[in-house]
C-alpha cells in the first residue's frame, strides 16, 4: 500500500527463497529500502497504520478481543500537516463505522492538545450535531492541578480563537500568568492578524502611565516571544493584578471601538 502524502510505500515481500508469508517491507518511491531512513514522523505514521489495522482484527484473532475499547493519545504527534489530514480521515472513518454499528469497537477515547486535529476528527461531514453517543471533555491544568470539565454532547471547540475566549469565560481559577498569555494571543489574533492594527494605535487609546504599562505588557510579548511579564511593568502590586489585566483587556476593545465583539465573546448581554 502507498499513500499520496508520503514518499514511501509498504509492500509484501516476494515469496522467494523460503521467505515467510505475511511479512512486509518499507521502501521509498524509487524502490530503495527505507528501513533506516525513516523520520520520526514517518515512524509514527507507520505505527499508527499498524494500530488502525489492529482495530479491524487484521492479525491473529486469538489475541484480539472481539469487543474493544480504543484509546488514542495525540496520534498526530510529530506528523506534518499533510499526514495530519490523512490520519484525521482514517479516524473519522472509524468513528462513522462505530456509529453505524459496523465495528466491534465498544468505545473510542481520543486525547489531543491540538485544536486543529480536534476539529478535523470531530467534524463529521462538516458539522458537529449533538449525538447521544458522543461526549466531550476539556482537561485544564493550573498550578500543577488538573481539572476535567464535561460538556456532554456539545462540542466546546470550534476554533483556537474561540477556545482562548472560552478559557477567560469559564476558568475561574486561571492564574495571572495564564490569563495574561491568553489575553495576549487574543489581541494578536484580533487586532494584529485580522485587524492589521499596530501597537502604537492601541497604546494611543490609553492616557495614564499605569494603563499604558499594563497594555504594553500585553503587546510586547507578542513581538519578542517572552513568557514573562514585561520588565518595565510599573503598577501598584497591592492591587489584584488579575483585576488590572481584566480591566485593561476590556478597555483595549472598548477604547478601539470593538466593545461589541468583547461582549459577544465573553457572553455579556449589552
Amino acid at each position: 500500500m502507498s499513500y499520496g502524502f508520503t514518499n514511501f510505500k509498504i509492500e509484501p515481500y516476494s515469496e522467494v527463497k523460503g521467505e515467510q508469508l505475511n511479512k512486509y517491507r518499507i521502501i521509498r518511491n524509487d524502490g530503495t529500502d527505507a528501513n533506516h531512513t525513516l523520520s520520526e514522523g514517518e515512524s509514527t505514521f507507520i505505527t499508527f497504520l499498524y494500530f488502525m489495522q489492529l482495530t479491524k482484527e487484521s492479525t491473529n484473532k486469538e489475541f484480539v478481543n472481539k469487543k474493544k475499547i480504543i484509546i488514542m493519545d495525540d496520534p498526530i504527534s510529530s506528523l506534518d500537516s499533510n499526514i495530519l489530514y490523512l490520519v484525521s480521515a482514517m479516524i473519522k472513518e472509524l468513528i462513522i463505522e462505530i456509529k453505524n454499528g459496523d465495528s466491534d469497537v465498544e468505545q473510542l477515547f481520543i486525547f489531543t492538545h491540538n485544536v486543529y486535529f480536534h476539529k478535523e476528527a470531530s467534524f463529521i461531514n462538516g458539522r458537529t450535531m449533538e449525538d447521544r453517543d458522543v461526549n466531550f471533555w476539556i482537561v485544564r491544568k493550573n498550578n500543577g492541578i488538573s481539572k476535567i470539565q464535561s460538556y456532554e454532547m456539545v462540542n466546546p471547540i470550534s476554533s483556537t480563537y474561540e477556545l482562548l475566549w472560552k478559557e477567560l469565560r469559564e476558568d475561574k481559577n486561571i492564574s495571572a500568568v495564564s490569563m495574561q498569555n491568553t489575553m495576549r494571543r487574543i489581541i494578536e489574533n484580533y487586532f494584529k492578524i485580522i485587524g492589521k492594527k499596530r501597537d502604537d494605535y492601541i497604546l494611543s487609546k490609553f492616557k495614564t502611565k499605569e494603563e499604558k504599562n499594563v497594555c504594553e505588557s500585553l503587546l510586547y510579548w507578542i513581538n519578542d516571544g517572552s513568557h514573562t511579564i514585561y520588565d518595565d511593568l510599573n503598577i501598584d502590586m497591592n492591587s489584584d493584578i488579575s483585576d488590572i489585566f481584566k480591566r485593561i483587556f476590556r478597555d483595549i476593545f472598548d477604547k478601539t471601538g470593538h466593545i461589541e465583539h468583547y461582549n459577544m465573546m465573553m457572553g455579556i448581554s449589552e
